[in-house]
């Protein structure tokens, strides 16, 4: 079984990002983004890495709205 990707919250806002995500809107140190009818929560932490669920979340958000 491969090792879950690491990634940091400004790394996965990149690929958010890239994907067609936009940012709409920030509370405290969570930002939200919209695609179509995804929702994913980012939250921002300064240096530190993503729990491995989150980044799970964020991969699969941008499949499911990639089609």
């Amino acid at each position: 079984m491969p090792k879950q990707l690491r990634l940091t919250a400004y790394e996965a806002e990149i690929l958010l990002l890239q994907a067609g995500f936009e940012l709409n809107r920030s509370k405290g140190s969570h930002r939200i983004y919209l695609k179509a009818q995804v929702r994913v929560v980012v939250p921002f932490h300064a240096g530190k890495t993503l729990h491995p669920k989150i980044v799970k979340q964020i991969l699969k958000a941008i499949e499911d709205a990639n089609g």
